[in-house]
């Protein structure tokens, strides 16, 4: 596509923030970029991307224009390159300490596992260090913040009707329905809640199960196994596998219990997803999951153990027979996320942190 038709393309002497993105896939990382830069610039933060892989509307600047770091932003000493991967890091490292071009470098960091000696080495020599969760944190070896992922609250929003969300993604709506959405793959537990629905299924008849994402080519084979399995437990009208969406928001709408069974995660956006949506969440003790639910009074879920399937029937059960519980979760569920999980109150964390690193 010619520059002349990308509208999104912003003059770099306006940019303040840059925000790299340097992987074509879609991935959390780049949803996040997605999602916070309208925001960000919604809250007055000149941030622009650059990269491959982003919508052609989201603002954004050119490769060509990188020479032109070399002169700072009108009315600033320097620019702030937001990395988000360590492919990220080496090039703003590069210019800024090689080229000597005038910026600061901050990493974000959701890994939640011991760094390599090449990425301590690169976090080594950034200007900040942002954590999403407090168990990430613990893995950084030098100072950093602490800022938790938001979401678009007014996206994902409990419905009007819930009977009339159901039959809107065709779904029976004399049904209660519990969810698991995601990348159907071993690491993300989908094995775990086809398992726990299989098990519990048979004697509630007034109960369904949807998985919503797709198994990209090498995980094929392992939801063709699931599949297998709810067949043979004569389950294929009631666990239904209903394949990647645009519009998930719509599918969050028509659960009763969203569960998110994943052994291993970084972050973990989902359960946020769903309590913003007014749907209680049982969720495994992996990423932030443990940081973002309340359990006990107000709770909005529970948090059970990674990899216990006889856990998660138990959790799962427990809130599926009771009407009550559930009613209340899921009111605590929407006013938590907003209080405390807004994608703005995500923008003003950031936003805050950029000044904190311009008076430094």
């Amino acid at each position: 596509m010619a520059d002349r038709d990308r509208a999104d393309i912003i003059d770099i002497d306006d940019v303040e923030i840059i925000a790299p993105n340097f992987k074509k896939r879609l991935s959390g990382v780049t949803s996040t970029i997605i999602q916070l830069i309208p925001v960000q610039r919604s809250l007055g933060q000149k941030v622009a991307a650059l990269g491959p892989g982003l919508p052609r509307t989201l603002p954004h600047i050119r490769f060509r224009d990188l020479p032109k770091l070399w002169t700072p932003p009108r009315g600033k000493s320097f620019r702030i390159w937001h990395a988000r991967r360590n492919i990220e890091m080496l090039p703003a490292i590069i210019m800024r300490d090689g080229l000597r071009m005038p910026l600061k470098i901050v990493f974000t960091s959701a890994s939640q596992r011991r760094h390599t000696g090449w990425t301590k080495w690169l976090i080594s020599k950034m200007d900040a260090i942002i954590a999403t969760s407090g168990k990430t944190a613990d893995y950084l070896e030098v100072p950093n913040s602490v800022s938790l992922h938001g979401i678009d609250t007014k996206r994902f929003s409990p419905p009007a009707d819930k009977a009339h969300a159901k039959r809107a993604c065709g779904l029976d709506a004399t049904k209660k329905i519990a969810g698991c959405f995601g990348r159907v793959r071993h690491q993300k537990g989908t094995d775990l809640f086809v398992g726990s629905m299989i098990r519990l299924l048979p004697s509630r008849p007034d109960w369904i199960a949807i998985v919503a994402g797709r198994a990209t080519s090498q995980h094929v084979d392992f939801e063709t196994g699931l599949k297998a399995k709810v067949t043979a437990a004569g389950l294929s009208d009631r666990i239904l596998f209903v394949g990647e969406h645009t519009n998930i928001n719509d599918w969050y709408r028509a659960l009763d219990l969203f569960i998110a069974p994943q052994r291993w995660e970084g972050f973990g956006l989902t359960p946020l997803e769903a309590m913003a949506t007014s749907v209680p969440v049982i969720a495994t003790d992996v990423g932030a999951f443990p940081e973002l639910l309340v359990t006990g009074e107000n709770e909005t879920g529970l948090i059970i153990p990674r990899d216990d399937l006889d856990a998660m029937v138990e959790a799962a059960g427990s809130f599926m027979d009771d009407d009550a519980r559930r009613e209340k979760a899921a009111a605590c569920s929407r006013e938590h996320a907003i209080a405390n999980f807004s994608i703005e109150g995500e923008a003003m964390s950031l936003g805050e942190i950029y000044r904190t690193m311009a008076s430094a």
